[in-house]
């Protein structure tokens, strides 16, 4: 068997594990095969086909990670933001008052079109078309403050 089908067979081994575990160092080395596959095609000795096996291998672990580890990290953030359903998804959203706030009562603000109750913890009176933002919830009823 020709050495080039072998680094072939390890890329491909190395390329099913990385699909597997995701795991960066997989496809680094993977990159690596691929390179002394294409050296082995030029008749170039086993000895300097490993080395730069290991070059290309080192090179792409230090270009590939960083570019992962920016597309891991903004995954994360989206997630996070996405993540929350009922009524934790409404924490931090800005509200339009529909009735007005008064210190003590309930008022009525509306959010992506649902009207929603709401009390506003400070002694401020909130008057209808302004624009609040949801900090809590008890039960049904949110608590706002005013944008600033």
């Amino acid at each position: 068997m020709e050495i080039w089908v072998v680094w072939l067979v390890i890329a491909a081994v190395l390329m099913i594990a990385e699909v597997l575990t995701q795991m960066v160092w997989t496809i680094c080395l993977a990159i690596g095969c691929v390179v002394a596959m294409v050296l082995s095609w030029f008749d170039v000795s086993l000895l300097w086909q490993i080395i730069w096996m290991s070059v290309a291998s080192v090179a792409a672990f230090i270009w590939i990670v960083p570019v992962a580890r920016r597309w891991h990290d903004a995954s994360n953030r989206r997630q996070s933001r996405d993540d929350r359903t009922g009524m934790d998804a409404l924490l931090g959203r800005r509200a339009v008052v529909t009735e007005d706030i008064e210190p003590g009562r309930l008022g009525r603000v509306r959010i992506d079109g649902d009207s929603w109750q709401v009390m506003c913890p400070s002694e401020v009176c909130i008057p209808r078309g302004s624009e609040v933002v949801v900090t809590a919830y008890d039960s049904i009823v949110l608590r706002v403050q005013p944008v600033e």
